[in-house]
């Protein structure tokens, strides 16, 4: 039976729904929580509301785990927007965040893309309250992405490519895209790229996948780990004139937390270990079609690197 592309749009809504409910995703985790500072002696870990952001910070509660500290878990809080300024509050101690992002939500107005120079922007720039530990090699961006039929038909490779078929296009992706800096405003101010339509789906998940493979939208943001790109044959266009900076990932903390040598220690640790070749297989591997358990993926990496 051949489904239409919106029934497949619809059971891609449903999919994302249930799997939302059943990691607790579609409610803000400090809501039902405490808003005070955790207790001495306990690192509260937070985490963005996708897949591979939720990995990170579970090897990073796991590691700590391992190593003795108390840890609490506090996965799913949202967006950059929301998981920010909880750390700021001291709601939550840590999180896995992604350089270039984190520097152009603190400073819209950095130019920086290179990965050596965002780090040192990022360690002077953060709240006096916040400290910034080692960064990885790991490194995941937000990309355009298109399918590989769309790609061949109008001969892209990059996004300048894209730019002339802009006001044709309906691009996917999202909310928050439209207004950060180097969403839906840097292809306008670097490539002169406006879209026929914006549509508002989720970071790179099923229904932006769905979208995309279907046909409701022609290019979408998807992260450049994600395993849907080789799965589904995408094409991430290149990106010439670098809208999308350095996205190393790194852990941000309370500069209090950061005091014990046993946490900055597993972290800097864990950091060393991580690569993208690392990181999309990690992500390749929660994609599969057993759907692995991310506390179990995170135990196996660790000890496959030495830290368990």
């Amino acid at each position: 039976m051949i489904r239409s592309p919106r029934a497949l749009l619809a059971a891609a809504v449903l999919a994302v729904g249930v799997f939302l409910a059943g990691c607790g995703a579609d409610s803000d985790p400090l809501a039902t929580q405490p808003a005070a500072p955790s207790a001495q002696g306990t690192v509260r870990i937070g985490s963005a509301n996708f897949t591979e952001n939720r990995l990170l910070a579970e090897i990073y509660a796991t590691g700590l785990e391992i190593r003795g500290v108390t840890v609490e878990r506090r996965f799913g809080i949202g967006s950059r927007e929301t998981y920010f300024p909880a750390l700021q509050r001291g709601e939550i101690d840590l999180v896995p965040d992604y350089t270039g992002n984190l520097l152009q939500f603190i400073n819209p107005q950095a130019t920086a893309t290179a990965s050596d120079q965002i780090y040192q922007q990022l360690t002077t720039g953060l709240p006096p309250q916040l400290q910034l530990l080692a960064q990885s090699a790991a490194e995941d961006k937000d990309a355009v992405v298109v399918t590989r039929a769309f790609a061949t038909q109008n001969n892209l490779r990059s996004i300048q490519d894209l730019a002339p078929l802009c006001g044709t296009v309906t691009f996917g992706g999202p909310p928050e895209f439209q207004q950060r800096t180097y969403g839906v405003p840097g292809l306008q101010r670097l490539y002169g790229c406006t879209f026929r339509e914006f549509r508002a789906l989720d970071e790179g998940g099923p229904l932006t996948i769905a979208a995309l493979r279907d046909g409701t939208v022609q290019a979408a943001d998807i992260f450049t780990t994600d395993a849907s790109i080789p799965e589904n044959d995408f094409v991430v266009l290149e990106d010439p004139r670098s809208n999308f900076a350095a996205q190393n990932v790194v852990p941000v903390i309370n500069r209090a937390k950061a005091s014990d040598p046993r946490v900055t220690g597993t972290l800097d640790q864990i950091s060393s270990r991580l690569d993208t070749a690392t990181l999309t297989d990690l992500n390749r591997r929660l994609a599969g079609p057993d759907r692995p358990d991310p506390a179990q993926v995170a135990r196996d990496w660790l000890a496959s690197a030495g830290i368990a």
